[in-house]
């Protein structure tokens, strides 16, 4: 089945700001409460958010076998268990109706004033129920980087590094989406020369820039997913700040790995962008040496162009943009992730997500995190308004951004912005 979401020339009736990461061409998915408190399921184009639920029960996705609640719901998990065909068929319809020349809802007032809502008139909701969140560790880059600060840096890459996607299950329970704050956590740390642990809020907090891929119920219990249908089974992606406590992890990570520093909270942005609207922009990922296992091996681009930026904009204060990376510098691709991930038989359902691990590119600016960018707090970076950090401090704001784009279009996630509270207070 054809994508036509592609089509660059496409335009529509609804005014696009020439920079929106929202054209015709993207038709992101996501949960917002509208004006009347209902939740729904919608897409955006431009500054709209479109109301799939009133859509369907107005008659728009006629021919399309939908459930007549599909769109009724408040999380995404049921839409995206129906697969690939019906997101395609309903992306699609979706593009035709809000196609420039398509006069049916476009001059159907009554309709149109039930359908669209500007952005003011709703609140985005997380747009799934994660069951269970699994977080990689795939940038070559940033293992690198970890590894030099503390071990040798002749060593910095662990034995199976190269040879398998590293990762970890991490807690979905405390996954939130953009604008809602998050508070600095508790938790033991062994200060420097001290010969036994202190408990107290974090002091080395960190963001984590990261994207993570929401997959749709993919096998059954002890069926592997073959890396050549991995995709098949990846229904989008959203921005993903992981947050770290830097200085409760060093002391807690042996030899399980993290646990309270990574389990307080992870931030992600709103709107899924699917793999179909994301396709324009495939590429070649690193040169993988040694070749990976046969179960593992791929050819072809499957990796993505996606431009990355983290800004940090401290209270009453502007946003200071700290790091540039981009997505194509993952070292393992999603589709070699969710192959390892099942290879063993584990079973991954719909609304699953699986972070990238932070994403760090070659130079010092595209590092992807704090611990990186300050080198440990070594080498303080200084914001726009004259103050300085090593790590993220209390009222920061920390703004993850992220957009594809050539020559004919621009296909963006928007943001996840997330404020740092002080300790909760009982």
């Amino acid at each position: 089945m054809p994508v036509k979401t592609n089509d660059p020339l496409r335009k529509t009736w609804l005014k696009v700001p020439a920079d929106s990461d929202f054209p015709i061409q993207n038709i992101p998915f996501g949960v917002f409460l509208t004006r009347d408190d209902i939740v729904t399921i919608g897409t955006r184009i431009g500054d709209y958010a479109i109301d799939l639920g009133a859509l369907h029960q107005l008659g728009y996705f006629e021919g399309i076998p939908l459930t007549d609640d599909i769109f009724l719901q408040d999380t995404l998990n049921d839409f995206i268990s129906d697969g690939k065909k019906t997101w395609r068929l309903v992306r699609n319809r979706i593009s035709e109706i809000f196609e420039e020349n398509n006069a049916k809802l476009r001059d159907n007032d009554e309709h149109r004033s039930i359908v669209l809502f500007t952005l003011d008139e709703i609140e985005m909701q997380l747009p799934v129920q994660i069951g269970d969140y699994t977080d990689f560790y795939s940038s070559k880059e940033h293992a690198t980087n970890v590894g030099t600060m503390f071990r040798d840096p002749e060593n910095a890459l662990m034995p199976n590094w190269k040879h398998l996607p590293v990762a970890y299950h991490g807690r979905s329970s405390s996954i939130v989406t953009s604008n809602v704050p998050v508070h600095r956590p508790m938790g033991q740390t062994m200060p420097a020369g001290a010969d036994k642990p202190v408990f107290g809020p974090s002091k080395l907090v960190d963001f984590e820039l990261e994207m993570a891929f929401i997959t749709t119920d993919a096998n059954l219990l002890g069926e592997p997913i073959s890396v050549a249908d991995a995709e098949d089974y990846i229904f989008g992606l959203v921005l993903f700040n992981d947050w770290s406590a830097r200085d409760i992890q060093k002391w807690e990570y042996v030899p399980l790995g993290p646990f309270l520093a990574k389990n307080f909270a992870s931030s992600i942005s709103a709107w899924i962008v699917t793999m179909d609207a994301l396709e324009p922009f495939r590429v070649e990922g690193p040169v993988q040496d040694p070749a990976p296992l046969p179960y593992l091996a791929q050819e072809g681009q499957k990796s993505f162009d996606i431009n990355l930026e983290v800004a940090i904009a401290p209270e009453n204060s502007d946003a200071t943009t700290v790091a540039k990376s981009n997505f194509k510098y993952m070292y393992w691709s999603m589709a070699q992730q969710l192959a390892h991930h099942t290879v063993n038989g584990c079973k991954v359902n719909s609304g699953d997500m699986m972070g990238s691990g932070t994403i760090s590119g070659p130079t010092k600016d595209s590092y992807g995190s704090m611990l990186e960018l300050t080198w440990r707090g070594e080498n303080p970076l200084t914001l726009a308004n004259g103050e300085t950090r090593k790590f993220i401090n209390d009222h920061d704001t920390v703004i993850l951004t992220g957009y594809c784009k050539n020559d004919s279009v621009r296909i963006g996630f928007g943001e996840v912005r997330t404020k740092l509270l002080p300790p909760f207070e009982h």
